[in-house]
């Protein structure tokens, strides 16, 4: 009996290492298709074929706790788990070493993920079984759409999936660790992953919801992600980063800049409520933009703070879009004040248009909203956490030093609709307070006058500059020599930006009240 027990042992364990290299050769067939297929860039589908790796490994009968096979850009890793799983700790050691960065000692791999324990409680919930966890790690992108604006770091795409279907909404994240030795320089990089249907002409896009980016070294981008699929990291080209010793100085000056301008926009609208009697097209524009610019200076000082990490991620979209939305309003009125003072100027005869100030409000705060809410509804990804990066005194790059405020995310809407639209409104009130001064002068050059009315005539000048918002143009030099001055100069002017305006609508207030004074000490003399 004992030797027909070892013989029977024996045949079991021949077959259960049968059917293991049947089920690899299989796997493994499948895995050069699949290259040959990202070679040859044919018709057939990425998806179809990503997920057909994924259920024979999932489906694969293996000895012992764990199955590796490898092609040359295609490594994959399949677990068995138990409902008693305590958590998984994986570094890719099959992948070349990566060599000593900045001191630090030189790591085995360049990837590693981290599963918590939480992995398999909503599976084992249901019933107890055998579930089976599978890693397939891209050395390549060809299977993943490709953004034109950004490339992914060292060409890696790392994914997981576990048998009893979708994670998501882990409470304990995902720990994917990709170490590299380049130079980030000039880099934004972030975590995302891949979302599937998310592009009508490919089968899925990069989307970095529930993803979080850390950088605990020069050579290592972290990401911290509450579900489980195929994460990468895309590195984007980032705008010359401002120096780290300079954010203090530059947060106290908006702090203190932008209070001052609510205050002053928040009394200007009230003393006008209190004080009108019959409200003219000019006064109704003037209280419009001091609303929009009160709007956008309280979206400003809320944004760093709910881009925390402890703020849940639709806080800070919400407010995002509100702060884009206030941007976009406040630039749309200094366009309307640009074209209602060249009415006022250029045109000789009284020009009526029926419900002027209300037509004006449509499309000074609907315009605004309707972007937004079409940009909300088409890809609500725009809006959220915008890291901005840092470097020291010494010019290094500091990649990993960074501060995060609620905004555009997208390059594409932030190029259009922030810096395009900026450009437009600025460029066109330039031109207009150009032909503004160049009317005024024409006018004071007939009536020669000097002393009072040359006083008068510098206060409108400096008036118009502010109404018309030329200092936004600063927005522009942020670039070599300029970076410095233009980041004190724009952070300086445009905080107080309500507050100027409120010394405006005084001047003109004081005299409006000077001429009547005028006008009627003349109509008592005569």
């Amino acid at each position: 009996m004992d030797r027909c027990g070892a013989l029977f042992l024996c045949l079991c364990l021949l077959m259960s290492q049968s059917r293991t290299e049947e089920a690899s050769q299989e796997i493994l067939r499948w895995m050069e298709r699949m290259e040959m297929a990202a070679r040859s860039r044919s018709l057939t589908s990425f998806a179809e074929l990503i997920h057909g790796l994924e259920s024979r490994l999932l489906n694969a009968s293996f000895g012992g706790h764990n199955l590796t096979l490898r092609t040359h850009t295609i490594q994959t890793l399949a677990f068995k788990l138990g409902c008693n799983f305590t958590g998984l700790s994986l570094r890719s050691a099959a992948l070349e070493q990566v060599p000593q960065v900045r001191g630090g000692q030189g790591l085995g791999v360049p990837l590693a993920m981290q599963f918590p324990a939480q992995l398999t409680r909503d599976a084992c919930r249901v019933r107890s079984r055998e579930l089976s966890l599978v890693c397939i790690c891209f050395s390549n992108t060809r299977f993943f759409q490709k953004d034109i604006n950004s490339s992914v770091l060292n060409n890696y795409v790392l994914g997981a999936q576990l048998s009893h279907g979708q994670v998501s909404n882990l409470s304990e994240p995902v720990n994917i660790s990709f170490w590299h030795n380049q130079s980030l320089e000039g880099y934004t990089v972030t975590c995302v992953f891949w979302k599937e249907g998310a592009s009508k002409h490919h089968w899925g896009a990069w989307s970095t919801e529930g993803c979080r980016t850390e950088q605990p070294s020069p050579s290592q981008v972290l990401c911290r992600c509450n579900h489980l699929t195929y994460f990468a990291v895309l590195m984007q080209l980032s705008p010359a980063p401002v120096p780290a010793e300079l954010l203090a100085p530059l947060t106290y000056i908006s702090l203190v800049g932008c209070s001052i301008s609510i205050v002053a926009s928040l009394l200007t609208i009230l003393l006008h409520l209190h004080t009108r009697k019959q409200s003219d097209s000019i006064t109704c524009i003037h209280m419009n933009l001091h609303a929009s610019v009160l709007l956008l200076n309280i979206a400003f000082l809320l944004s760093p703070v709910l881009a925390m990490p402890p703020v849940p991620g639709p806080a800070c979209v919400a407010l995002a879009a509100t702060l884009h939305y206030a941007l976009l309003s406040c630039l749309t009125w200094m366009a309307i004040e640009g074209f209602n003072l060249y009415l006022l100027l250029g045109r000789v005869y009284n020009i009526y248009i029926r419900r002027y100030v209300l037509k004006l409000c449509a499309l000074g705060w609907g315009g605004p909203a309707f972007l937004v809410l079409l940009l909300l509804a088409v890809k609500s990804s725009v809006y959220g956490p915008h890291r901005i990066p840092l470097s020291d005194s010494r010019g290094n790059s500091t990649g990993f030093q960074s501060t995060s405020i609620c905004w555009v995310r997208n390059p594409w809407v932030h190029g259009v609709l922030v810096m395009g639209f900026g450009g437009l409104t600025s460029l066109f009130n330039l031109v207009v307070l150009a032909w503004a001064l160049r009317v005024l002068h024409r006018l004071r050059a007939r009536e020669k006058a000097l002393g009072p009315r040359a006083c008068w005539d510098t206060v409108t000048v400096l008036g118009l500059t502010v109404l018309l918002g030329t200092t936004w143009t600063l927005a522009f030099f942020s670039f070599g020599v300029f970076l410095l001055p233009q980041l004190f100069l724009f952070t300086t002017f445009n905080s107080l930006y309500g507050f100027f305006l409120f010394l405006w609508f005084c001047s003109q207030r004081h005299r409006s009240e000077a001429e009547m004074e005028a006008s009627s000490s003349s109509q008592m003399v005569q």
